[in-house]
């Protein structure tokens, strides 16, 4: 392969090829000629049609739904591009899977996110680049090279460039006061708080809102939106405390379940999400609006082959 990234291969899998796509064309690397495969009764399989012996292989693939049959399909990739004597492995993972499951909240519960840490260094990769992990600890379960790089500077930049006035920013719960005071800084408004108690898995109920958001513009801000539960009891919520507005920014769009008929339905003006995830067309509503990140993606892979700091990719201005 000749050019600037004569040494590059990008294989893509099946969960987000448009990402995958959009990351080839920044780096003008034309994806490799392979395809995934499944047998009848469900097993995955791989054919890779050119070498990569020696080659800096960049598998792109985010563990979403089906996010087991993802999780496989790229662990196999894994270990097919090893067998094939690959110099280096870098699982290009946006969207982290199985990440809510970090720690041991009562007994017997699994930690999934170390378990697939193992799974995929066991496999053979060699590097991970990710993006907003749904906390800050998993990065210590790799026992491999990790690039954590974030979202959260591009939907700082577009909520920045609606110029709304008497903006305050909210977070939906507790766990995302860090990322909710970041964002507020960068966009020079105050923060609030929802303090809500969770009945059971996928359900919300908003006990009270700490902060003034009466009159105000609000911007509610999270990693991951799932189910939406959280997210438009808290915009309704919040318009009940006498709010202007309502929009929300996430870097992970699940949309999983109810989740789009949800967002119709409430309060939120727009909602914000980036492209880690493929996102199909049927739940493309008009309050949806999609960032792409190939081209931040498509930075690191540049970073990462020729052995410079990805530092400013991560820090700049949402620090």
């Amino acid at each position: 392969m000749d050019g600037k990234f004569g040494g590059v291969k990008i294989i893509a899998g099946n969960s987000n090829r448009k990402l995958a796509q959009d990351i080839a064309d920044y780096l003008e690397v034309p994806l490799c000629h392979a395809d995934v495969l499944h047998f009848s009764d469900g097993e995955i399989g791989l054919n890779v049609y050119e070498s990569v012996r020696g080659a800096d292989v960049y598998i792109i693939q985010s563990t979403s739904a089906p996010c087991n049959d993802n999780l496989m399909e790229l662990l196999i990739i894994i270990d097919a591009m090893k067998r094939a004597s690959a110099g280096r492995i870098t699982a290009v993972m946006p969207y982290y899977g199985y990440a809510r499951q970090d720690r041991k909240a009562k007994s017997r519960d699994p930690i999934t996110a170390k378990l697939v840490a193992n799974l995929l260094t066991t496999a053979g990769a060699d590097r991970i680049i990710t993006m907003d992990l749904h906390s800050n600890q998993i990065q210590g379960f790799f026992d491999i090279p990790l690039d954590h790089l974030t979202g959260s500077g591009m939907i700082a930049d577009y909520f920045s460039r609606l110029n709304l006035e008497d903006m305050v920013v909210v977070a939906p719960d507790a766990g995302s006061v860090k990322r909710t005071r970041k964002l507020a800084r960068v966009l020079g408004a105050p923060f609030a708080i929802i303090d809500k108690e969770r009945p059971k898995p996928n359900e919300t109920e908003v006990m009270n809102v700490i902060g003034e958001v009466a009159g105000k513009n609000c911007i509610l801000i999270d990693d991951m939106i799932d189910t939406a539960g959280t997210i438009t009891s808290g915009a309704d919520a919040l318009i009940k405390m006498g709010a202007q507005s309502v929009r929300a920014g996430c870097t992970h769009g699940v949309f999983s379940g109810p989740a789009m008929e949800r967002i119709e339905k409430s309060a939120l003006t727009e909602l914000v999400t980036l492209d880690t995830l493929n996102i199909p067309e049927e739940k493309q509503i008009d309050k949806l609006r999609i960032i792409k990140t190939g081209t931040l993606f498509g930075r690191a892979i540049d970073y990462v082959h020729f052995g410079r700091s990805l530092s400013k990719l991560f820090v700049e201005r949402y620090n």
